[in-house]
C-alpha cells in the first residue's frame, strides 16, 4: 500500500519520500511565482524518486503552458510516465493526469472539466488552480478566470501559504471581467502579502491599462522592479506592461528601449516572449513608427513556427512580423497552415477557424495596404475575437488595427464610431482623443471633397 503524505496546504501526495515531496513543494513554489527554473528541480526529484505521480504531472504542465509545440513529445513522455502509475495514485492525482492527456489532445473543454473536479474536492490544491487559470487565459474564457478562483476562496485565508497567488489570480479575473476597483484591491493585497508576487503585480497593471492609468502604472511598475523583473518569468510580460505605459503618454524611445534591453533583449524563440515583442512592434507600425531591423529579427525567429497552427493566439503574432517585414512566402506558408487546422474539431481547430484564420488574413491584408478588406474581416470577427485567447489589453491590438484600417482607407465613419466608442471606455487616453480627432477631420476633409 502506498503511503499518502500531505503538502503544507493539507492536500494529500502519494508518496512515502518527504524529501521528494519537499522537493516537489519547492518547483511548486518557483512556478506560481514564475521564478527561476522549477523544471531543473522537479526534474531532480523525478531522478531521485521516479514513482512520484505528481512530478510528472508538474513537469507536464509546466510544459503545456508554455504554448511551446516543440515541446508536446517531451510533455506526452511526463503524461505517459504519470499514467503508468495510475494504479499507485489517488483520485485527485489522476485527475491532474487525465487533465494533461486532454491538454496533449487539444481539448481544453476537458482540461478544465478535469480540474473543475479536482478543486471541488481539493479547493486548496494550488496547482491544478494555476494550470486551470492558465488554460482559462488560453480559451478567452474571463467568467471563468474570475469564478475559478472565486470558488476555491472559502477554503483559504492568510494562515496558508500561497494566499497571496490565489488573491493575485482572483484580481485577474475581476479585471477582465472589468470589475477594476475590486480586481485592484485584491491585486494589492496580495502583493501587500508577497511583494515579489509578479501576477499580482501584473492584474494591477492590467487594471491601470484598461483605464488608462499611464503615469500611474509607470510609478507601480517601476518601483517594484526589483521585485519582478530579477530571474522571473513573467519580466518580459511586466516589461511589454510598463512599455505599453510609455507609448500611451507617447514616449516612442522609452518603448523601443524597453523592446531592446528587456522584451526582446535574449532573442528568445519561446512564444510567450516573442507574440509580446510581436504586439509591440505592430503597435509602433499602426502609428508609422519605423522600427530598423526589429522586424527582420523577429521574423526569422517566427519563420521556423510558420507552419506549426499549435495555438492561434501566437500565429497571430507572426502573421504580423511575416506582414510587417514584408515576408510574403512565409505568410502564405502560414496562412496555408491555418486553412488546414481550421478543419480541426479540437480546441484550437475550433480558434482558428472562428477567430485566428480570418484575424491573420486581416493583419496580413494590412500589411499589403489592403485596408478595406482589413476592416471588413475584422468587424465581422470582432465580437468573438475573446474565443482566441489572451487578455483584454493584448487583444486591444485588433481594435486598434481596425480604427487604423478604417482611417487609411478613408471610411471616416467607421473610424469615429470605433474611436468614439474607444474615448468613452477609456477617457483618459491621450491616444484615442487623437484617434477621435483624425476620424472627425478625415469626415470633414471628405465632406469638403
Amino acid at each position: 500500500m502506498i503511503r499518502i503524505l500531505t503538502d503544507k496546504r493539507g492536500v494529500p501526495v502519494s508518496s512515502a519520500n518527504r524529501r521528494s515531496l519537499e522537493r516537489l513543494e519547492q518547483a511548486c513554489e518557483l512556478f506560481h511565482g514564475f521564478y527561476n527554473d522549477p523544471l531543473a528541480v522537479i526534474d531532480a526529484a523525478l531522478a531521485e524518486d521516479p514513482d512520484l505521480v505528481m512530478g510528472h504531472c508538474l513537469r507536464a504542465g509546466l510544459l503545456a503552458t508554455t504554448t511551446d509545440k516543440s515541446l508536446l513529445g517531451t510533455m506526452a513522455q511526463s503524461v505517459a510516465a504519470a499514467e503508468l502509475l495510475a494504479s499507485r495514485a489517488n483520485d485527485r492525482e489522476r485527475c491532474h493526469v487525465a487533465a494533461l492527456r486532454a491538454w496533449i489532445d487539444g481539448d481544453l473543454d476537458r482540461v478544465s472539466d478535469h480540474y473543475s473536479r479536482v478543486l471541488i474536492d481539493y479547493p486548496r490544491d494550488l496547482l491544478a488552480l494555476q494550470f486551470a487559470h492558465q488554460r482559462d487565459y488560453f480559451a478567452g474564457q474571463s467568467a471563468l478566470l474570475r469564478d475559478r478562483t472565486a470558488r476555491v476562496l472559502p477554503a483559504w485565508d492568510g494562515d496558508v501559504p500561497g494566499y497571496n497567488f490565489v488573491l493575485g489570480m482572483h484580481a485577474f479575473g475581476l479585471e477582465e471581467t472589468g470589475d477594476y476597483r475590486r480586481a485592484e484591491e485584491r491585486g494589492r493585497v496580495a502583493v501587500a502579502i508577497e511583494p515579489r508576487d509578479p501576477w499580482a503585480i501584473h492584474a494591477v497593471a492590467h487594471v491601470m491599462e484598461m483605464q488608462g492609468r499611464a503615469c500611474e502604472g509607470i510609478d507601480w511598475l517601476a518601483r517594484r522592479q526589483q521585485d519582478w523583473a530579477g530571474d522571473n518569468g513573467l519580466a518580459y510580460h511586466n516589461w511589454w506592461h510598463l512599455a505599453l505605459f510609455h507609448l500611451e503618454r507617447g514616449d516612442i524611445a522609452a518603448a523601443l528601449d524597453l523592446y531592446d534591453r528587456s522584451i526582446r533583449g535574449t532573442r528568445s524563440k519561446a512564444p510567450m516572449e516573442m507574440l509580446d515583442a510581436a504586439a509591440l512592434l505592430w503597435r509602433l507600425h499602426l502609428r508609422r513608427v519605423p522600427v530598423g531591423n526589429r522586424w527582420d529579427e523577429l521574423a526569422d525567429a517566427y519563420e521556423t513556427a510558420a507552419q506549426d497552427g499549435h495555438y492561434a493566439f501566437n500565429d497571430m503574432h507572426a502573421a504580423m512580423s511575416f506582414g510587417a517585414a514584408g515576408r510574403e512566402a512565409a505568410a502564405r506558408r502560414l496562412l496555408a497552415a491555418l486553412e488546414r487546422r481550421a478543419g480541426a474539431e479540437d480546441s484550437n481547430g475550433q480558434m482558428t477557424r472562428q477567430v485566428g484564420l480570418p484575424v491573420c488574413r486581416a493583419l496580413l491584408a494590412f500589411a499589403r495596404g489592403q485596408y478595406a478588406v482589413a476592416v471588413d474581416l475584422l468587424l465581422r470577427v470582432r465580437p468573438i475575437a475573446y474565443r482566441f485567447g489572451g487578455s483584454h489589453a493584448q487583444r486591444d491590438v485588433l481594435s486598434l488595427t481596425l480604427v487604423e484600417a478604417a482611417l487609411r482607407g478613408g471610411q471616416a465613419q467607421t473610424a469615429r464610431a470605433l474611436a468614439s466608442e474607444r474615448l468613452e471606455l477609456k477617457p483618459a487616453s491621450g491616444f484615442n482623443r487623437t484617434l477621435v480627432e483624425r476620424a472627425t477631420r478625415l469626415a470633414g476633409e471628405l465632406e469638403l471633397a
